[in-house]
């Protein structure tokens, strides 16, 4: 019989011997000719797969080898702030440097898409001589590729000057049509027409559900639109994303809204700002409610459909392949999974997660074969492809849909992982106005914040008043008062606030909306229980 000292020795063995035994044949992180540095939101199944085929198609073509650097801040928000400080930095250097004085106005000026430098550079103030200057400048920050998001995060870069012009639109005019690449489907821009950002693969948003756990619940019909994430059944059973770290999360709530001013456009025939401050204040409290049932939110939407898998949450919001990807990770041997992803029924328009070339990038030449790679065909089938088939991934079945179209055809069916989802099809049912939510966009996300994340035990103690009580009208309509937050404010005043780089004035907004909501739902629970 062998000693515990032989025993721990053994295992003392196996432990270290374990990482050798489970190391991958082909190492990622080896050391190559080149190096291409990437930021991104993308999850790892998405950087194994593109950083595998990237590097052999790189290799085939150019003879080098080259490794990807993936930066990994956090999600878009974070990205973008993170870009913006990077920048900042890099900039303030480059203008120094240059024997120029650095100032607050200059600061501010620099990255500002509201300032335009006069028609010569002698005629320019000293805010339009730090536009010119950056946007004439290869300041960079040591990153190549900007890779993943919304489109609201690449544009906001695009017109700050951080990102360029790529050059796939000119090499690759072909890609760049009707029935390949559309420049805009429903509403939705599919790319920068100066190549600044192109969208690389196609996003919608919807809902997850635990079928197990909505059997435990005793809930038999499945849910079918957002309002049902304010089932008070779903009490502290809803798994959201907060929309102030989560670009995401954010489009999310914005489909919400976007649904129900369509829906009062089609049916008062109307789209007058009237109609659409009634079609806000009705999606804000869609989201409300389904926050009061939250158990909590997140900064990571890649954690809602996990959780939700998991049976710690029952339902929750989330973009369609985050639902898609985690039902295919649970998913049992029969085939079938826990987990269902839906988009409700004319709920979400089709967008795309682009790619784009950063300021100052390093490798310029690797970047611009990168992002040809992700929209190329090869590149395009590891989004949808199984595992293993002709062009697909390796490891991973990555569960998101391609941006061309031709990779919908029949010809293709049989290798795709979600061969009956035609998103271009689905797009004619959901036509995106940006005209009516974009300019609020920000200031939606952060009523949603003030509203429901910051009194959330507030919020909860109405909801729970009010569904004890069965609603009674005076304290139902108390609660999901919107004066403060209507349509009117956010476009005017309150996007005002957020667009100003006084924070000061962003803080005191804050807390007077806080104090606002804070009053309404401690009214809300006083009316509850009077049952008026």
């Amino acid at each position: 019989m062998m000693s515990r000292v032989s025993l721990v020795g053994l295992a003392l063995v196996v432990v270290l011997a374990l990482p050798f035994l489970l190391k991958p044949s082909e190492n990622l992180l080896a050391d190559a000719d080149e190096t291409l540095v990437v930021i991104s939101p993308h999850n790892e199944a998405v950087r194994y797969e593109f950083t595998l085929a990237f590097t052999r198609y790189y290799r085939e073509r150019t003879g080098r080898t080259i490794r990807i650097d993936w930066r990994l801040p956090g999600g878009t928000s974070e990205i973008a702030r993170y870009l913006a400080g990077e920048y900042m930095g890099a900039f303030e250097r480059a203008w120094t440097r240059a024997g120029r004085q650095w100032s607050p106005d200059v600061a501010a000026a620099f990255d500002d898409p509201k300032v335009v430098p006069a028609d010569s550079p002698a005629a320019d103030t000293p805010e339009q001589a730090a536009r010119r200057f950056f946007l004439e400048s290869p300041v960079g920050i040591g990153i190549d590729v900007f890779f993943g998001g919304g489109t609201y995060d690449f544009e906001r870069q695009a017109a700050a000057g951080r990102l360029v012009p790529s050059d796939v639109l000119r090499d690759h005019a072909e890609w760049f049509r009707e029935d390949t690449i559309p420049w805009r489907v429903s509403g939705e821009v599919f790319y920068d027409k100066e190549a600044r950002w192109i969208g690389a693969c196609l996003s919608s948003f919807g809902i997850c559900y635990n079928t197990d756990t909505l059997r435990r619940l005793g809930i038999e019909r499945l849910p079918a639109s957002w309002s049902d994430l304010g089932d008070p059944r779903f009490f502290k059973q809803v798994a959201l994303a907060d929309p102030t770290k989560s670009g995401s999360a954010a489009k999310a709530f914005e489909m919400v809204i976007q649904q129900q001013m369509q829906d009062l456009v089609k049916e008062t025939g109307r789209d007058d700002r009237e109609v659409l401050a009634m079609g806000w204040a009705n999606g804000l409290r869609i989201i409300q409610a389904a926050s009061a049932n939250a158990r909590y939110f997140t900064d990571a939407a890649s954690k809602v459909p996990m959780d939700v898998s998991l049976g710690d949450a029952a339902i929750g919001m989330c973009i369609d392949f985050y639902g898609r990807f985690q039902s295919e990770a649970v998913r049992v041997g029969d085939g079938s999974s826990r987990l269902q992803y839906f988009t409700p029924v004319g709920g979400s328009s089709v967008g795309v997660d682009p790619i784009g070339l950063l300021r100052g990038a390093a490798n310029k030449a690797a970047a611009e074969m990168f992002i040809a790679f992700v929209l190329s065909s090869e590149g395009q089938k590891l989004w949808n492809f199984k595992v293993g088939t002709p062009g697909g991934p390796v490891k991973y079945a990555l569960r998101r849909l391609p941006v061309r179209k031709e990779l919908y055809s029949p010809a293709y069916a049989e290798y795709q992982s979600d061969p009956t989802v035609q998103p271009y099809e689905e797009a004619k049912m959901f036509h995106y106005h940006a005209e009516w939510t974009a300019p609020v966009f920000r200031a939606m996300a952060f009523i949603v914040r003030v509203m429901s994340l910051d009194l959330h035990h507030e919020q909860i103690e109405a909801w729970q008043a009010l569904v004890k009580a069965g609603f009674p009208r005076e304290a139902y309509r108390t609660f999901g008062d919107m004066e403060a937050v209507s349509y009117f404010t956010a476009s005017g005043r309150m996007r005002e606030v957020l667009s100003s780089r006084n924070r000061i004035d962003e803080v005191r907004l804050a807390k007077e909306l806080s104090d606002h909501f804070r009053s309404q739902y401690r009214e809300t629970v006083r009316l509850a229980q009077e049952g008026k």
